[in-house]
């Protein structure tokens, strides 16, 4: 307790009323619970007027709000881009000082999250959606198979620009990247249930309906049986066009598979992202030099998902629900 930095609002504001009353050091010391030392340094910076040691900032708390209004305004630019708009403000200050400030702020450089542009009737129907199905149960939604197309890349490097942003501001839709459909390109499939996972399907053309409707009697099929044997199970998929062709529709039909209604743009409501997501974590170090080699990782990377891992994502879905009825159709952090 031999500096006066370890005295704490409380202990200065004995001592200094004590001090008042002429009161000795030692019994000051006594009564503030401190060193005798620690009271009489208190005593002597107080007589001399002095607040605080060491070097002067070079900015002020104008220049300051100057940054954090900058950096607020535009959390997509790099340090550099940043410290030169400052700087063209008036500000002498280093780039590392720029830097230090930023993080004395609260901001940290961060991979921004990827949501989906959803239009005012999107969300209304996402919102309709999710309140039709709140009092759905586990035992429910553990009857459907979702399903979906994910892209993967034989490098998983290239995650775009950062962004700056303070704790707690992950969803703020200014500290996101707005995400599009992708192009079509070579795509894999899967589907998910409860019980675990079905087979892959690697897509080595344009997804249209026929296709859709192959990988369907193909793969979704046999996933069926492998998943829920002569159970009844309720299939759901995206509103991509092959998905929601008139032919499709038919096949469904014709196969007596009925099919969950499903909001358009709602990756967010969907488990089987998280799996995806799962999956090119798993991957992350690893480096295929051609697309066999990496299909051969993506499978072996797939059977390690267990039949617990889809169960708990299963029974987030009324956590994911009442997500979307909070955010009143908005996308959720799921």
């Amino acid at each position: 307790m031999g500096k006066t930095s370890d005295l704490t609002a409380v202990q200065k504001t004995i001592i200094d009323t004590l001090h008042k009353e002429g009161k000795t050091q030692k019994v000051i010391a006594k009564e503030a619970g401190c060193s005798q030392s620690s009271v009489s340094k208190h005593i002597n910076r107080q007589a001399k007027g002095r607040k605080k040691c060491g070097r002067q900032k070079c900015t002020s708390s104008r220049d300051n709000r100057t940054l954090q209004r900058i950096v607020t305004t535009n959390p997509f630019k790099n340090v550099g881009e940043i410290h030169k708009e400052w700087t063209a403000a008036g500000v002498s200050a280093s780039r590392t000082t720029t830097r230090r400030l930023m993080k004395d702020m609260g901001f940290r450089c961060r991979i921004p999250c990827v949501k989906p542009l959803l239009n005012k009737k999107q969300r209304k129907k996402r919102l309709a959606w999710a309140k039709d199905k709140k009092d759905w149960t586990d035992a429910e939604w553990s009857k459907v198979m979702f399903s979906d197309e994910s892209k993967f890349c034989i490098s998983f490097g290239n995650q775009g620009p950062r962004v700056w942003r303070k704790s707690g501001e992950a969803q703020n839709p200014r500290c996101m990247r707005s995400s599009v459909k992708f192009p079509p390109s070579v795509m894999v499939w899967g589907a998910m249930s409860s019980a675990g996972v079905g087979p892959l399907c690697f897509l080595r053309s344009r997804v249209n309906a026929a296709v859709y409707q192959e990988v369907l009697e193909h793969f979704m099929l046999p996933a069926a049986d492998q998943l829920y044997g002569d159970a009844d199970f309720t299939f759901q998929q995206d509103l991509a066009p092959a998905h929601s062709a008139k032919t499709t529709s038919t096949w469904f039909k014709d196969h007596g598979i009925p099919v969950l209604d499903w909001p358009a743009n709602s990756p967010d409501l969907n488990p089987i992202e998280n799996l995806w997501g799962i999956v090119k974590r798993r991957m992350q170090y690893a480096r295929p030099n051609n697309a066999e080699e990496l299909k051969t990782t993506i499978r072996a990377t797939w059977a390690l998902i267990t039949p617990e891992q889809c169960h708990r994502l299963i029974e987030s879905m009324p956590r994911r629900i009442t997500a979307v009825i909070e955010a009143k159709g908005a996308p959720t952090k799921y």
